[in-house]
């Protein structure tokens, strides 16, 4: 069996990882190929085309990389039509593994999305073009399976694939002990994101964030470094800053359980927050024309995924220009201020992880790979 994952982004990576490895139990005997990066990698992908440099943003970014995605389909839709992988999977990076995914139809190869645009809150016409040119989508949230049914696709809902993966490998004092951390001080997570773009954006601000946090408590901060971000670049952003910043390399959730907040960029880490119990405060700024584009196209009242799969706030939201250093310190001060208030805030976040399904999404979503390379789900 062959198969060939396309993940475009640092969390996509992850998720193709988890996957690809659930495969291999599996099928030992299965031939891994992908475009993704280290974690893949670790997982026993074969790496056609590295992503470390495809995180783009924004509709004028992405206008001015065109060429250079155009190119890289091209090089990818060769190597599908030369090797004839079983089935193609896709994961997450709409934008361009919908074409891939064309063309890989036009070529009879089998498609299998996972991590599928969100057609039940935006763009219902992509709902349309991946039901036909996909054999079978594979849904992470349950009101995606009736959307994209309703439109025609072979939708099964597998879970949430957090749920498999969202724990720590340490206990609270072991955590402590790796870290460094010191009880006497406030530990404060910065997720910035994984897009160079993303970090360059919004880093300097919840920087100056946790200076404000820091006049009032003693303070340190903690910043996971993205594979697709070099240490030396969140080295040269830190220069400067007064504050105290440990970068770390691993134990993510490790992390999650002993810090007192986080500030996090919008997307999946929000959700990996909200499911270890962490408060936190959502940042989202992006090419004003992007944002302009998006609240006309979202049908939502949140962007933040806690906040959407609860149907209410429960994590503040800051957008655009709202991204400043007192407004995002503002919610965490309130909440170190008041235990009872970030106790609600956790215990409304315990309640997410009920709205996602059971665990087991992984080995689902390799079951349903592994039926349609044989032929046997093919919608």
């Amino acid at each position: 069996m062959k198969v060939f994952f396309s993940a475009g982004e640092a969390s996509g990576d992850v998720h193709a990882a988890a996957v690809a490895a659930a495969l291999r139990k599996l099928r030992p005997d299965c031939k891994l190929y992908g475009m993704g990066g280290e974690h893949m990698r670790r997982a026993g992908v074969e790496i056609i085309r590295d992503i470390a440099d495809l995180g783009v943003i924004g509709v004028a970014e992405v206008l001015a990389n065109l060429p250079r995605f155009f190119r890289l389909r091209s090089r990818l839709v060769q190597w599908l039509r030369e090797e004839r992988p079983d089935v193609l999977v896709c994961v997450d990076y709409p934008g361009f593994n919908m074409r891939l995914a064309h063309a890989a139809k036009e070529l009879g190869i089998p498609v299998v999305y996972y991590i599928a645009p969100t057609v039940w809150a935006w763009h219902r016409s992509r709902g349309y073009a991946i039901a036909r040119d996909t054999v079978a989508v594979a849904c992470i949230f349950p009101m995606e399976e009736a959307a994209y049914r309703e439109m025609g696709a072979n939708a099964e809902f597998v879970g949430h694939p957090l749920l498999d993966t969202v724990r720590p490998t340490r206990t609270p004092a072991e955590a402590v002990a790796y870290f460094g951390a010191v009880p006497q001080e406030k530990q404060l997570l910065l997720l910035p994101g994984s897009r160079c773009q993303e970090v360059h954006g919004l880093l300097p601000e919840m920087l100056r964030a946790a200076e404000e946090l820091a006049q009032d408590y003693p303070l340190h901060c903690y910043l996971p470094r993205a594979g697709t971000i070099s240490r030396a670049e969140l080295e040269e952003l830190l220069d400067g800053t007064s504050v105290s910043v440990t970068i770390t390399e691993d134990g993510l959730y490790d992390l999650m359980q002993i810090c007192d907040a986080a500030i996090a960029a919008s997307g999946t880490v929000t959700l990996e927050a909200a499911l270890m119990r962490l408060p936190t405060v959502l940042v989202y700024r992006v090419n004003p024309l992007t944002y302009w584009l998006g609240r006309r196209l979202v049908r939502l009242s949140h962007i933040g995924l806690p906040n959407i799969v609860a149907a209410k706030e429960v994590i503040p939201e800051l957008l655009q220009g709202e991204v400043t250093a007192p407004r995002i310190a503002a919610p965490i001060r309130r909440w170190w201020e008041d235990p009872a208030a970030a106790a609600q805030v956790r215990a409304e976040l315990a309640g997410i992880r009920e709205r996602l399904g059971g665990p087991g999404a992984v080995r689902r979503v390799a079951r349903l790979i592994e039926r349609v390379a044989e032929g046997v789900d093919h919608g």
